[in-house]
Order: structure tokens, then sequence, then C-alpha cells
């Protein structure tokens, strides 16, 4: 389990983040382009993925990590349950959203080769 202020530390330790309010959840964004979400009541994260790495992290545990059931999941959004996802696994989904709508000068930094 990975508490909602873990989740947000984790998600604003990237370079140049910034938290804004989107609808009812918080959005986490970098230049302005928005790589991840936090529903805080119901402990899950929204996170933005290619569908190929969409289709490694759901193949992990689909009660952990999965597509979200619309369009939006055909486009690589991906759920994270944050009551049972480990920390470093949330990490990792993170570096890979973030790496995803980056620019290329900042998300080099996180590229695992």
């Amino acid at each position: 389990m990975v508490s909602s202020q873990t989740a947000r530390e984790l998600a604003l330790a990237f370079d140049e983040v910034t938290e804004e309010p989107h609808f009812d959840k918080t959005s986490f964004k970098v230049k302005k382009k928005i790589f991840a979400t936090m529903n805080g009541p119901e402990k899950r994260m929204t996170l933005k993925l290619t569908p190929l790495d969409q289709d490694v992290f759901c193949t992990f545990d689909k009660n952990v990590i999965y597509p979200v059931p619309n369009a939006w999941g055909k486009q690589g959004w991906t759920h994270a349950n944050l009551r049972t996802i480990r920390k470093d696994m949330l990490q990792d989904i993170l570096t890979v959203a973030y790496c995803t709508v980056a620019p290329k000068k900042l998300a080099d930094k996180y590229r695992v080769e």
C-alpha cells in the first residue's frame, strides 16, 4: 500500500512538475501536460502510458494496475490502485508516465536503458 501523500511526493519529485486541480482530482503536469492524476478518496492514480507500456504494466496484476475502462484506456490511460501497489512499482510506472509526456531533455534524465 502507498499513501496518497507518498504518491504525491513521488509524482512531485520529477523535474518541473506542477500540481493542479483537475475536476475532482489532483493532476501532476510537466510543461502543462498531465502525466498522472490522483483520486484521493478512491486511493487511485491514473497515469498516461503508451499502449505498449500499458500492456507491459497490466501483465503484473489486473487488481493493481489496469486500463481505464473506456476509450481513454485504449489511448494508454492506466489506473494504479494505491491500496495494493508496492512503492517501487508505483515509482516505476510514474517514471514511465512522466517520460511519456515530458520533453526529451527532461525525460532523458529518468530513462533506463
